[in-house]
């Protein structure tokens, strides 16, 4: 059919790459650039690759799992149930989200809760008109702050798991009581100051109707995937089976009844580059001299003093740098037996990465996600709470892991 004469043709859409998408290519390219010029040693190069393989594996089918998750409905019916659940209360409705945002960051991972939940918060907060800076804040500190109690709930988690040698659910019990610390923090933080602040009159809102998925079918199978992997990870299985195990049984659902919903996009390939890029870099870098000043700030303390210096190096790499390359590069100079400083420069790189936008992945995708809603967060507000929230809970979480010895 011929367009109306005189009516203009239809606006040419061009493809322009995120900034994200042209940083995963750069570290990329220059971490191949680096392995095959020598910069990087062979021997290391294999060394780096073998290890991070099985972490891409988890990370592109835990992604595809939770994008897949999303699409049916999962979190949409879980938002709009803690909305009715809490009675049109502000306070209930505070506890609730901020335990949503806990359990989707401890059971799937940190990325999940910045990119999907995200956008499910700030649409609830539109449906009960109420601001969303509250609901925003949550998913982001939540997801930085309560990624430290299992592997898979952040990538540097599963790092310092293989490093010292421990299970899942030995990891488990020595990161419970800094877990615990690290989010009462955050949610006493977040009550004060954003939520209290920002409460609508009376402390009430009107609760919204019960969210109905779209396919009640598709909506089952994809939390009995969630549960499969959550099962799989309690019971010890390998976390990239795990991963691929659940991920089959919704792919299987979603090839029955909404194969249109699978196409290539879902991988998230600007992750795994980002990720195989940087590990090659950092290992190069380490090679040249950053291991020399990363051992300088960390020093040889052991006991308390060594484990807040290590947890706050890892704060301070973090927001200068971003929190993955922090802990690679202390990783790197601390000794395998050093567990304790080991696991409290994790502690500083998972809880302190928020008080800079680029500090975490995470961060950086849930900017995104809040620009995307046309939702601005105050930036002064946050970066100044989010630094606040650094420090003390970094504290917090260190002084709990120094109780549990």
């Amino acid at each position: 059919m011929k367009a109306p004469a005189g009516a203009s043709p239809a606006p040419t859409v061009r493809w322009r790459p995120h900034p994200l998408d042209l940083v995963a290519v750069v570290l990329a390219v220059t971490g191949a650039g680096c392995a095959l010029s020598g910069l990087l040693p062979r021997a290391e190069t294999t060394t780096t690759l073998h290890r991070i393989l099985p972490l891409l594996l988890f990370l592109g089918t835990v992604i595809v799992l939770a994008e897949l998750t999303a699409v049916a409905g999962v979190f949409d019916v879980l938002a709009s149930r803690l909305a009715i659940v809490s009675r049109g209360r502000w306070a209930a409705l505070f506890l609730l989200c901020g335990g949503l945002a806990t359990l989707t960051t401890l059971v799937l991972n940190l990325d999940t809760t910045a990119v999907l939940l995200t956008p499910v918060l700030l649409a609830l907060a539109r449906t009960l008109r109420v601001p969303a800076g509250p609901l925003a804040v949550t998913t982001v500190w939540l997801a930085n702050t309560a990624s430290l109690l299992l592997p898979v709930a952040n990538l540097t988690n599963l790092l310092a798991a293989d490093r010292v040698g421990l299970t899942p659910l030995a990891y488990a019990e020595r990161m419970a009581l800094p877990q615990v610390a690290a989010v009462a923090v955050t949610m006493a933080l977040l009550w004060h100051a954003w939520w209290r602040r920002d409460r609508p009159a009376g402390g009430r809102f009107v609760p919204p109707a019960r969210h109905v998925p779209a396919d009640p079918v598709l909506h089952r199978v994809a939390l009995a995937g969630c549960l499969l992997f959550v099962a799989g990870i309690l019971a010890g299985v390998e976390i990239g089976l795990a991963s691929t195990v659940a991920l089959t049984l919704v792919l299987i659902g979603f090839v029955v009844r909404s194969p249109a919903t699978l196409r290539p996009g879902l991988v998230p390939l600007r992750l795994l580059l980002f990720v195989t890029g940087l590990f090659l870099v950092v290992q190069t870098l380490g090679q040249h001299g950053l291991d020399d000043l990363v051992g300088d700030l960390l020093g040889a303390e052991g006991g308390a003093g060594g484990a807040i210096r290590a947890g706050a190096t890892g704060t301070l790499l973090a927001n200068a740098v971003n929190n993955l390359p922090a802990y690679l590069a202390g990783e790197s100079v601390l000794p395998t037996g050093d567990v304790t400083r080991l696991l409290a420069l994790l502690i500083g790189t998972n809880v302190g990465p928020l008080a800079a936008p680029w500090a975490s992945l995470a961060t950086l995708l849930w900017f995104e996600r809040c620009r995307a809603a046309g939702v601005a967060v105050p930036l002064t507000r946050f970066v100044l709470t989010s630094a606040l929230l650094a420090v003390v809970g970094t504290l917090a979480a260190i002084g709990a892991l120094l109780l549990v010895g």
